[in-house]
């Protein structure tokens, strides 16, 4: 049978409190009647304190009248009494007192004939005609027993005192379980209902819409678990932007490499039919021939691209680090793009010291500073592209700097992302990078332990800044 959890809270709240009632209202009855069956015996045995200084001083012949204004106080505390001798018998005695046989057995005369006081708080019916408290005081005498004072008074009276007490502990009882019901119903409800805002969003969640944020106000267990809620669902919905944004990225890119696969092959399927269906001179077949060597390089480069990104993505790569000089990478990036660097007016610059050196994989690193320089001369018209090596904090710092159209701070945090493309029209030009040039540069340059930052101006140019660590060369 499935109960709500409003309905377990009260249940709980009210089966707690009344357990706990139980156990002290037992508890405080038998407190009760302990003091109330101890200031019986203790008024009994007040009384019968003075009777015996009353036995000490009189004789025989005038006990009964003597102990007569005893008898008339006493009957009024329902207290009755009996005074005898060292033998035993009665000397005084009330006319409705018990047979004091009755009252004393043989073993509590023994305890009186030591001169031991007998205390009975609640006698049972079976030696009395009632239940009673029962109290036997000895006088003694050169340690002998010389006579005493017996007193009985029945529990009702302490029997009413602790039944009265009772109806007020069932008052009380009574409104406590109604204050706490109230208590336990408001608070039920109101956790209840943190628990089912909770249940709302999470329903929300499941069907996608994480846009939720639930309000915290109390620092308590279901507090800090709102608080959690509402971080999974930022994260979720944050998780679920960045991949509608990867995806959207995946479709420009792809569109992006199919056309630019489209392209050359569009081209070279045009050269392979003129040459087959056609008299094309020699001088001509030769043009045509290094048109389609140029576009298979082409297609090879973006595959080749493709493939190095998921190379080093899943870890497929190893580096050949050592130590040389960093004017042999850059004497090769010059040679490569100074023809590309002439086609737009640029100049491109090498700046480092001969002895300059770099711990790096030489290949790798030649393949990260070509990326970014072919970006730098790509986005910059009749400018300068700048090289720059230098030694700092045992790193070794690389700066590739141009005067381009730089790029807008906005995209600067997405340029390392694998299909992110700053400038759609980069595509056009005849050096134009697809998109994972830059995810590559960024995941070797992580490869080799070291950070690249860029610094960038919108229409005033860009710096790459590659920081590498340098190690001592040993030996």
């Amino acid at each position: 049978m499935k109960i709500k959890y409003f309905y377990q809270l009260l249940i709980s709240h009210l089966g707690l409190l009344l357990i706990a009632i139980i156990i002290i209202s037992t508890l405080m009855s038998h407190f009760v009647k302990d003091i109330a069956y101890q200031n019986r015996v203790d008024e009994m045995s007040s009384y019968g304190n003075e009777i015996l200084e009353n036995f000490k001083q009189l004789s025989k012949a005038e006990m009964n009248f003597r102990l007569r204004p005893f008898e008339d106080i006493l009957s009024t505390r329902q207290i009755r009494f009996f005074v005898f001798d060292e033998k035993g018998t009665v000397l005084s005695q009330q006319q409705e007192m018990p047979p004091h046989e009755a009252l004393l057995t043989k073993d509590l005369w023994a305890k009186l004939a030591k001169g031991e006081e007998i205390i009975v708080k609640r006698s049972d019916s079976r030696r009395l005609d009632q239940e009673a408290s029962l109290v036997a005081l000895p006088v003694m005498e050169d340690g002998k027993l010389k006579g005493g004072v017996v007193l009985i008074a029945p529990i009702q009276g302490a029997e009413e005192l602790i039944a009265q007490m009772n109806r007020y502990l069932y008052i009380i009882v009574f409104v406590a379980l109604t204050i706490t019901f109230i208590l336990s119903l408001f608070l039920s409800k109101f956790h209840v209902n943190r628990i089912k805002k909770l249940r709302e969003a999470t329903e929300k969640i499941a069907h996608g819409d994480y846009n939720i944020h639930l309000e915290n106000k109390h620092l308590d267990e279901i507090g800090t678990l709102g608080e959690d809620f509402n971080m999974m669902a930022n994260r979720l919905q944050r998780s679920r932007e960045e991949i509608d944004r990867l995806e959207k990225r995946r479709r420009q890119f792809i569109a992006d490499v199919s056309h630019e696969l489209k392209t050359p092959l569009t081209t070279i399927r045009g050269l392979v039919e003129w040459l087959n269906t056609a008299d094309v001179p020699a001088e001509e077949k030769e043009k045509c021939y290094a048109l389609i060597t140029d576009e298979t390089k082409r297609m090879l480069r973006l595959v080749n691209e493709n493939m190095d990104y998921e190379k080093i993505r899943s870890n497929q790569i190893t580096l050949q680090k050592f130590h040389y000089p960093l004017i042999d990478t850059f004497e090769v990036i010059k040679e490569q793009l100074s023809r590309m660097a002439e086609e737009k007016n640029n100049q491109l610059m090498v700046e480092v010291h001969p002895e300059q050196k770099v711990y790096a994989d030489y290949d790798r690193l030649i393949q990260i500073l070509v990326n970014i320089t072919k970006n730098a001369i790509q986005f910059t018209e009749g400018g300068r592209i700048s090289l720059r090596g230098k030694e700092e904090n045992g790193e070794t710092i690389i700066e590739v700097e141009d005067t381009g159209i730089g790029i807008a701070p906005e995209e600067v945090k997405h340029i390392w992302e694998r299909f992110y493309k700053a400038d759609i029209s980069r595509t056009n030009t005849p050096y134009g990078e697809y998109g994972l040039g830059l995810s590559i540069v960024k995941q070797l340059v992580d490869l080799h332990d070291g950070q690249i930052d860029l610094k960038s101006e919108k229409h005033k140019g860009t710096t790459f800044i590659i920081r590498l660590p340098l190690p001592q060369e040993k030996g």
